[in-house]
């Protein structure tokens, strides 16, 4: 398939550098202040090292992406709040033409979910967003392969920042503020990390499990979850708990037609005390038990492997 990459962050960059390995041709990159264009498929490699020398792909305008030659439109950008743009008008622009979208954005489908179905039902484009819940862990194909009728309930760790955080506090019996610092010397946490720490990130992913499981009943979004983060949990409670044989995890859980993020006392050999950055989805299903699915829940190559799966459900056009 042509693809159309929108972002050129770690995900935009990694789906363009691996798009040529699935098969596929990237004919449009766009970042925020530039692209570059070509049906034929751009050089990446010389795209990318622009990128690096001068600071954006190419001397375009961003928006000329949107107007490529190109079967499916890449949605990584940042994720936004509330209106969702502009992912949400870089999904329209792609449907109103047909073409299909694959996000990596979760914005669109975490805050206007029902607006991106609609949009969908008028286009022969399709939408898919596998990369928007736990980076390379196939959740949402699990969910559809399984039929969302027949899963109950979702719950685990989401969130590689914060699971390093906690993991590092319980194993080396240092306080928050202390590991953070080393998250952020190491790149695991952003120079701002309220995203990650407060529990937002984790819960624009449950609340993306909560829309595909409610199918056309309901719309969530992010006002419609309990979040609390881990900012506040004092290393004497991950001290404490591990006198009782339990250890403090972040976890989000979509059940009861409920969305909650918080810190949750979790037994140390089970399932969910995952440890470092790794994330972890348990599905309860009604014919086949629980499910568990770990992996690397963030990264660009991780990342991009789930979009670039995504690419590979497309139907050609």
């Amino acid at each position: 398939m042509k693809l159309a990459v929108l972002g050129a962050g770690a995900v935009g960059r990694s789906v363009a550098e691996l798009a040529g390995d699935y098969g596929h041709t990237v004919t449009a990159l766009a970042d925020s202040s530039g692209a570059v264009v070509d049906a034929d498929g751009i050089d990446v490699d010389a795209v990318l090292a622009a990128k690096e020398a001068d600071g954006t792909v190419g001397s375009a305008r961003p928006e000329t992406a949107l107007e490529a030659e190109y079967d499916a439109l890449i949605e990584a950008t940042p994720t936004t709040l509330g209106d969702a743009e502009p992912g949400f008008g870089h999904v329209e622009a792609a449907l109103e033409r047909d073409r299909h979208v694959v996000l990596a954005n979760k914005g669109p489908v975490a805050e206007r979910y029902a607006d991106v179905r609609a949009l969908e039902r008028e286009s022969a484009g399709e939408v898919l967003f596998e990369a928007t819940v736990g980076g390379a862990m196939p959740v949402l194909s699990t969910i559809d392969d399984f039929d969302p009728e027949h899963i109950t309930a979702a719950r685990g760790v989401l969130n590689g920042t914060a699971n390093f955080i906690l993991s590092r506090m319980a194993a080396e019996g240092l306080g928050y503020e202390h590991v953070l610092a080393e998250a952020q010397d190491l790149g695991v946490a952003e120079a701002d990390p309220t995203f990650d720490v407060e529990g937002t990130d984790a819960a624009l992913k449950c609340v993306i499990v909560a829309n595909v499981l409610a199918g056309e009943r309901r719309e969530y979004t992010l006002d419609d979850a309990t979040v609390e983060g881990i900012s506040s949990i004092p290393g004497s409670a991950l001290e404490l708990a591990q006198e009782d044989g339990r250890t403090i995890r972040l976890i989000g859980e979509v059940a009861d037609g409920d969305v909650r993020v918080g810190p949750r006392l979790v037994p140390e050999n089970a399932a969910l005390s995952v440890s470092g950055t790794r994330n972890i989805v348990q599905l309860e299903t009604e014919h086949a038990g629980r499910l568990n699915i770990s992996g690397r829940g963030a990264g660009g190559p991780e990342t991009a492997s789930a979009v670039l799966a995504d690419v590979g459900r497309l139907p050609e056009a």
